[in-house]
């Protein structure tokens, strides 16, 4: 098979691979600025508080990657889009430009523009600058109202690559400007009608990074600040401090050596609303999280727990006084993994924690929330797994596990009935039936994950995942808006000396249970709306496809195509809030 045919039949392979999850809906797209492309490991270093780890340093990064365990291509990382979606730029390797500009255009209204700017300078030190902005005009032919939005992210940094450790600064401003277009249960009495919501954020995050585990690994703060379009206010901070001893060996065993680590994260976080109810929640958590490794070859023993003491504050308008909580929780850390070989590595464990649940982290999954949240902590009491993994001859890395937990204070979200049944009441953009509100709940969870990535040729990257996961819920029959099954399979593919790089991807989820409500008028008195709510509603299962194509004209010009939700369903992520149909976007890129 000559080197043109052979162009065309893994063309061929990597598409007619998204086809066979044709029966998907969901929208999904990507966009890689990142200044250094991520890497998907199937196996990762963990130290006690979990932590992302961003070296080796700049100089090491340049070299192109090896295929072994801990440093595969980049795989896509696709985030679920909400209206506009996100943009994708393929990545295979190490290469990356760090100063470029791309500007695209496509169909309902697109508008992307991207780019990242940086420069070294003495000592070793480099400071940069990213701006992201995606628009679109919305759902203007299946919606009467506004659905437009717009999002931007603007952020600086500096990087210092010193001898033994990285220290890196970043700051950071989100920018999301949306509207409450989901509305099902009545018709709005203008196409005006003002639905709009927004929302800023400020980040600022340090940390210093040490190459070696010696003693300090990395300490890191981060804060941030949140307001909306309703005046609610939030501000979380936390630090985090790994100390670790790693390599110690046994002198009476030869091939067993020992890992110590202890961690310690302090985080605080205080949210104030001033619609509704006017909910205000205050949290301290803090978490010592010892724990001790032994390892002989490839397999190894983990124990360890973790101590976590959690003040809490809540209130609202209708409670006279705070209610007040101060709790210390205790959680089991254990995991075995006994390594037959590189192709077979059986392990187990039992883990657990505590989650300060924000009004940004709710966000960043449901933006449909009206501004009046109630923020408790989840608590993972336990939670036992098993599992295989492996590379077998690093070309086919894998991951399968199941496990079971126990958990209280379950979070997912309800629809909101309206608040005011007045049928001429000018109402406000929250107040159609159309927005959401976090519930919790006490039960248990059943999951089971898979990851497959295969690696055929240095310039062909295919990779599947599928994550089933059943509630049981002690007061709840359903546990509502959270799919049974969520699954992908997608490829990456590069030719013509790099110069053409072809991404596709194909995403599908099962159906969800929601709440919804039925309105009329039909009572005693027909000045007011009679609400009627059924806890056994459906959001239909989605699939989406999507593809894109980057040529590289010349080393400083590029074009790229971006195809999105190319099944052209209209799906719903949440009930009443349906995505784009199919979108086609194309672009340049100049990189400098």
């Amino acid at each position: 098979m000559n080197k043109r045919n052979q162009h065309i039949f893994f063309i061929g392979l990597l598409f007619s691979s998204t086809a066979v999850f044709s029966q998907i809906k969901e929208e999904k797209l990507i966009l890689d600025r990142k200044r250094e492309p991520e890497v998907k490991k199937i196996e990762k270093k963990k130290t006690s508080i979990e932590a992302e780890k961003n070296y080796p340093p700049e100089e090491k990064s340049a070299n192109p990657p090896t295929y072994d365990i801990t440093n595969v291509p980049a795989s896509s990382d696709f985030k679920t889009s909400l209206i506009q979606g996100e943009d994708i730029s393929p990545k295979f390797d190490a290469e990356y430009q760090n100063n470029y500009f791309q500007l695209g255009m496509g169909n309902y209204g697109k508008i992307l523009a991207d780019g990242n700017i940086s420069t070294e300078l003495e000592n070793g030190m480099e400071v940069g600058a990213d701006v992201h902005f995606l628009s679109t005009a919305g759902l203007r032919k299946v919606y009467d109202w506004k659905s437009k939005q717009n999002s931007a992210d603007i952020g600086l940094y500096l990087n210092s690559y010193g001898e033994t450790g990285k220290f890196s600064i970043n700051a950071d401003y989100g920018l999301n400007d949306y509207n409450y277009y989901g509305i099902y249960a009545l018709t709005p009495a203008s196409n005006n009608v003002d639905l709009k919501q927004k929302t800023n954020r400020i980040k600022v995050n340090g940390y210093y990074d040490f190459y070696s585990n010696d003693i300090l690994n990395d300490v890191r703060v981060k804060s941030s600040f949140l307001s909306d379009h309703f005046n609610a206010k939030e501000n979380q901070a936390e630090v985090l401090v790994n100390l670790s001893k790693h390599g110690v060996e046994f002198p009476a065993f030869d091939d067993v050596t020992f890992n110590a680590d202890l961690g310690l994260n302090l985080e605080t976080v205080k949210t104030d609303f001033e619609l509704l109810d006017k909910n205000s929640s205050q949290y301290l958590n803090a978490t010592l999280s010892p724990k001790a490794t032994f390892f002989k070859g490839k397999s190894y023993l983990m124990i360890g727990s973790d101590f976590s003491f959690l003040n809490g504050k809540n209130s609202n308008m209708m409670l006279a006084e705070q209610n007040k909580n101060n709790k210390t929780y205790w959680f089991p850390k254990a995991e075995l993994q006994f390594a037959a070989a590189d192709e077979f590595k059986f392990y187990a464990g039992i883990t657990g924690g505590l989650k300060l649940n924000t009004y940004a982290n709710l966000l960043e999954e449901n933006p449909y929330l009206v501004s009046d949240q109630e923020l408790r902590a989840t608590e993972t009491k336990y939670k036992f797994y098993f599992g295989l993994r492996g590379d077998i001859d690093q070309q086919i890395k894998y991951d399968f596990s199941a496990g079971f937990g126990k958990m209280n204070d379950i979070l997912f979200f309800r629809a909101n009935d309206l608040f005011n049944y007045e049928v001429d009441y000018r109402r406000q953009a929250y107040d159609f039936a159309n927005t959401f509100s976090s519930v919790y709940d006490n039960g248990t969870v059943s999951e089971v994950k898979g990851s497959v990535q295969y690696f055929p040729l240095a310039n062909l990257a295919l990779d599947a995942e599928v994550n089933f996961e059943k509630y049981n819920l002690d007061n709840y029959e359903n546990i509502f808006n959270k799919p049974l099954v969520r699954a992908s399979i997608g490829g990456k593919y590069s030719m013509l000396d790099k110069k053409l790089n072809l991404g596709a991807k194909a995403i599908f989820g099962t159906d969800m249970t929601t709440n919804s409500f039925q309105l009329n008028r039909e009572g005693i008195n027909p000045d007011f709306y009679i609400s009627e709510q059924n806890n056994s509603d459906k959001v239909g299962g989605f699939a989406d496809l999507n593809l894109s194509a980057e040529y590289k004209v010349h080393k400083n010009f590029s074009i790229f195509a971006l195809g999105n939700n190319l099944l052209n369903t209209q799906y719903q992520t949440y009930k009443g809030y349906k995505v784009l149909g199919a979108q086609i976007l194309g672009g340049v890129k100049i990189s400098f």
